[in-house]
């Protein structure tokens, strides 16, 4: 018996890294799983994003498992694809029980001369992405009276950090609008949390296109660049958590045990947060 046995989970950005995690450990404990991806690149984004063949992977993962995946190319910038796919979960799964607001970019500038499409696709995907997604899955849990949603944030919405102001503000915004519907439903059995990671490896944070960007002087930076410069943020030495430890966060907020815990930040920093003030 698991402990999400009958329970349905929709996760979005669920085509590779974290979602792909956060599919598998659901699905390891009796969740179906809805998974959400758009393979459209958006335009100031110079990494590879998820692929229409990696969210099929995912989907095949899972369904290895001895659970049903449902896979849907879907835009979280796009009110009524998240509809759509709300809809294509219960109609496909029977029901949503499960949010996982997971979808994300990142890129990287100097505020002072940042063009107004690289803020708004990272606003757009990370901030008003998450809007969408809850105001989705808000009124079918609303009907049922149970659910629970969570959100990645990221130690960039509790901190400041150079060249990601635009990364930052999304992340912060995260934080406020959890903390907004956690009140809005708290008598309604759903609680609304936000799981905070430092580095994750995962291929947004390892691309050879990101790392040139944040790795400065070195032509070519590969992992080994890449572990020197993060593994200074965390107290506990290692550059990044890995994928599986972020899920492990979105798997407790999601059970019995995190029953009354809502409007909460749960982070998931190895130290780097202890650094910050109370």
């Amino acid at each position: 018996m698991g402990r999400f046995d009958g329970r349905v989970v929709l996760i979005t950005g669920g085509a590779r890294g974290q979602g792909r995690s956060h599919a598998l450990r659901f699905a390891s404990e009796g969740a179906d799983v809805a998974v959400l991806d758009a393979p459209a690149q958006p335009a100031s984004v110079v990494y590879p994003v998820g692929t229409e063949e990696e969210l099929a992977q995912t989907a095949k993962a899972v369904e290895e498992l001895g659970r049903r995946c449902v896979a849907i190319s879907a835009d979280v910038r796009e009110p009524a694809a998240l509809a759509g796919a709300v809809e294509t979960t219960v109609g496909e799964l029977g029901r949503l029980d499960f949010c996982l607001a997971n979808a994300g970019v990142l890129s990287h500038g100097r505020i002072a001369e940042m063009d107004d499409q690289t803020w708004r696709d990272v606003i757009d995907v990370n901030l008003t992405g998450v809007f969408n997604t809850l105001r989705a899955v808000l009124p079918g849990m609303i009907e049922q009276g149970f659910g629970r949603i969570v959100a990645t944030a990221s130690l960039a919405g509790r901190s400041g950090f150079p060249y990601l102001g635009h990364y930052s503000a999304a992340k912060w915004g995260v934080i406020g609008l959890v903390k907004t519907v956690a009140l809005e439903v708290a008598t309604m059995g759903i609680t609304v949390n936000a799981v905070l990671p430092t580095s994750v490896d995962t291929p947004m944070i390892t691309s050879p296109e990101i790392l040139r960007q944040m790795i400065p002087g070195v032509e070519d930076p590969g992992r080994e660049h890449a572990a020197a410069a993060f593994g200074g943020m965390n107290a506990i030495p290692v550059p990044w958590v890995e994928p599986a430890d972020v899920s492990g966060a979105m798997a407790f907020l999601c059970s019995d045990d995190a029953r009354y815990i809502t409007g909460e930040t749960l982070t998931v920093t190895a130290g780097a947060i202890a650094r910050n003030s109370a």
